[in-house]
């Protein structure tokens, strides 16, 4: 099920905000869990912070004073808290944001597109009801479709297309948006200046709610550098926010290289993987904030482990000694890898040490220990594993619905999960102990989401190279056997439609249900926009967004 493809990383000429580090070359292979360009590189030097700049003073204040300055008018008050967040910086003024809501909410039903759609979204985002359909039908005819009129309305477009994509499935209208919206803007590009073009294809090309937003953020703030009227306080405490973050990102990825290289597994196992960068940038993604450092790096760690037992599995480990492997793990105690080959043994003492360090300090800040939860996660991970094992050594295809069920659980995403619960102290947010246990019997709809759209997106990578690499027991492939009559792209369609449909669940989950915080919220979110970062190839198989994204936030 392994195959070797080399990716050879040169950027993309994307011009930088900040002084541009050394581009970094690396190489890898894609696998059957997860694929992906391996990512090698040394750390660029440390940002500077700018000492003429004080950000907690002097823009936070500037900011304040502005919110406070805007109350007065709802449409710019609501544009800047719009600017806010596309810039990431949002998370300094919660309590002005939740304050200005109920003048965000008499406009929701303005008869202006712009105005009307983007409160819409600001007030789902942040957790309050509203129907997509009562808020579009004044701007529709009697047959549902949007007046031509709106086609002019370049930024009202804009405004349409985003809210478009906070689709729970059932707001019939979000379709007909998303299709009108994405005609006119393609139009629009013909007779606006390069600057907003660039603006839309970008927006086009990178949903907002569907993208990274610290991504989205740096080219949303060129967009406002390059306007007639300029908010310089934003400008600046966006920048400063922006040095700050990729100076602790570099920090943090230092300390988990020094740990990587302590353990030794790259040496013991030559054949795993050894994608330090690469496993970093999932919990960056995932996890923003500075709050949040020590679990980024905690995470890193969990994901490593993950990449190394799933090469374990597919490269080095018969049938027998994989069973006794997971025999271990369900044990889990210092003597149960006595009988293990030594990589074996080495990697079950990593993870069992890890966990358990993970679980010592949830329980030190939140005073639950959930070891026994996370070590029954790694079990779970174990037993798909062999599912996996089997399947190969006996040459069995199995039904694409058993292979996607099982890809789920493989693609490492609920284990992770696990571990990213109980440190962000979700178990305080569920009704009860027995809330949590739920979390190990059975994924959760926004964890499985995410892991249905990475393993399908994974899948989607690996279809470009089969040409070269053969039958890798792709979801694709599986789907082709059971259904002669269609042809790869009519699968490649109906793996996008599954996609979309999970996202819509998604949507669902955190918009609707609201079962988990709105931290560990955004976290399901942030990781399903990393999957569409680590697996859009383009046709020279290249990651030319991965790239961007890496060079823009930590290099």
């Amino acid at each position: 099920m392994a195959a070797a493809l080399a990716h050879i990383f040169s950027f993309s000429s994307v011009e930088p905000l900040l002084p541009p580090a050394s581009p970094a070359a690396g190489n890898g292979r894609r696998r059957c869990r997860p694929r992906g360009a391996c990512i090698r590189s040394s750390l660029a030097p440390k940002t500077q912070l700018p000492t003429d700049f004080d950000l907690q003073q002097e823009g936070l204040t500037n900011i304040q004073k502005i919110l406070q300055q805007r109350r007065e008018s709802s449409p710019e008050m609501m544009n800047t808290i719009d600017n806010l967040k596309r810039l990431c910086i949002d998370h300094y003024f919660e309590e002005e944001i939740e304050s200005a809501m109920a003048v965000v909410k008499d406009l929701v039903h303005s008869d202006d597109l712009l105005d009307a759609t983007l409160s819409f979204r600001l007030l789902r985002e942040t957790g309050h009801d509203v129907s997509a359909d009562d808020v579009l039908r004044r701007f529709t005819d009697c047959n549902g479709d949007f007046t031509l009129a709106l086609s002019k309305d370049v930024r009202g477009l804009l405004s349409l297309h985003d809210m478009a994509h906070l689709d729970m499935g059932v707001e019939t209208s979000l379709h007909k948006a998303k299709e009108f919206s994405t005609k006119h803007l393609a139009s629009a590009m013909r007779y606006l200046e390069p600057g907003p073009a660039r603006y839309v294809r970008q927006s086009l090309d990178h949903p907002y709610h569907l993208n990274l937003m610290q991504y989205k953020a740096r080219h949303h703030l060129r967009y406002l550098q390059s306007l007639p009227t300029r908010n310089i306080a934003m400008e600046d405490l966006a920048i400063a926010e922006f040095q700050l973050n990729k100076l602790q990102h570099q920090q943090e990825m230092q300390e988990i290289k020094r740990w990587w290289m302590g353990l030794g597994l790259a040496q013991e196992i030559p054949v795993a993987r050894d994608q330090v960068l690469k496993w970093y940038m999932w919990p960056m993604a995932v996890l923003q904030g500075s709050s949040f450092s020590r679990y980024r790096i905690e995470i890193t760690k969990i994901i490593s482990l993950v990449y190394v037992v799933d090469d374990i599995f597919d490269l080095v480990g018969t049938v027998e000694e994989l069973s006794l492997f997971t025999k271990a793990v369900k044990m889990w105690n210092t003597a149960a890898p006595d009988s293990l080959p030594s990589c074996m043994r080495s990697c079950y003492n990593a993870l069992y040490t890890i966990t358990n360090e993970i679980a010592d300090m949830a329980e030190k800040e939140h005073g639950f220990n959930p070891v026994n939860h996370l070590r029954e996660a790694w079990e779970v991970l174990f037993d798909g594993f062999m599912v996996e094992s089997k399947w190969l050594a006996t040459g069995q295809a199995p039904a694409e619905e058993d292979y996607l069920r099982n890809g789920v659980v493989t693609s490492g995403v609920p284990l992770i999960f696990a571990h990213v619960f109980y440190l962000l102290g979700q178990h305080h947010v569920t009704s009860t102990n027995e809330d949590a246990a739920k979390l190990s019997d059975h994924t959760p709809p926004a964890i499985f989401c995410v892991a249905k759209i990475l393993r399908l997106w994974d899948d989607l990578g690996s279809a470009k190279n089969e040409a070269q690499e053969g039958l890798d027991g792709s979801y694709r492939d599986l789907y082709l056997m059971e259904n002669p009559s269609c042809t790869p792209a009519d699968a490649e369609e109906h793996m996008r439609r599954l996609i979309k449909r999970e996202w819509e669940e998604l949507n669902r989950e955190c918009f609707s249900r609201r079962t988990f915080s709105t931290s560990f919220a955004r976290a399901c979110f942030n990781a399903a926009r990393m999957v569409g970062v680590m697996y859009s190839y383009d046709k020279e198989q290249r990651l030319p967004v991965l790239e961007d994204y890496m060079r823009m936030l930590l290099l």
